[in-house]
């Protein structure tokens, strides 16, 4: 069983567009009965398209999104990545993937995976066709090699609207194996000294 994370601890969640970011609530919801630090999340454009930022702000004690220009100077990828204790990217699409396997920062979301020291935390979903896609399954593994952590996905039910039918596909973890991979996590990158 691993430690509590202290009260100090900084979580960066990183929330690409995905129609799974709308679960973002109740990953983050989980994560506070057992989680004391502060929790930011960074959401990209289209992530902020599929669930409001103001929404998100009901369960986190920061929001960042780039398209608020007036926070730029403090809010950069250089300053998010320092800023934090670890950084979770939920959820991971494959676009993000692509993007943290070869260097790509073509958003801040990116430029933040790119700039940050620890190992990132990345929890994928998309359709079952795209995840067995050779070219996802390569970047999964150029980022395990790079030293981060990709944590397969599970199967789990959706709604498909173009089907009008529930259908298995690739999804993260219920939000309690979540909350307890982040506190194990923490418990690796963070200073014995900070620890409860």
């Amino acid at each position: 069983m691993s430690e509590n994370p202290s009260p100090s601890a900084r979580l960066l969640i990183g929330a690409s567009g995905s129609a799974a970011v709308a679960l973002l609530p109740m990953y983050i919801s989980a994560l506070r009965g057992s989680f004391p630090g502060s929790v930011t999340v960074l959401m990209t454009h289209t992530a902020a398209e599929f669930i409001p930022a103001s929404t998100i702000a009901l369960f986190a004690d920061k929001v960042v999104t780039a398209g608020d220009r007036t926070t730029w100077a403090r809010d950069n990828h250089q300053t998010l990545a320092a800023g934090h204790d670890l950084m979770v990217v939920l959820p991971a699409t494959a676009n993000v993937l692509s993007a943290a396997a070869t260097g790509a920062a073509p958003s801040l979301l990116t430029a933040a995976i790119t700039a940050a020291t620890a190992p990132v935390v990345f929890f994928p979903a998309m359709s079952a066709e795209m995840w067995a896609n050779r070219a996802v399954q390569r970047n999964v593994g150029q980022l395990r090699q790079d030293g981060h952590v990709v944590v397969d996905p599970v199967p789990a039910p959706r709604y498909d609207v173009a089907a009008g039918a529930f259908v298995e596909s690739p999804a993260p973890p219920p939000p309690p194996r979540f909350a307890e991979i982040v506190r194990d996590r923490l418990s690796v990158h963070m200073p014995s000294t900070e620890r409860v």
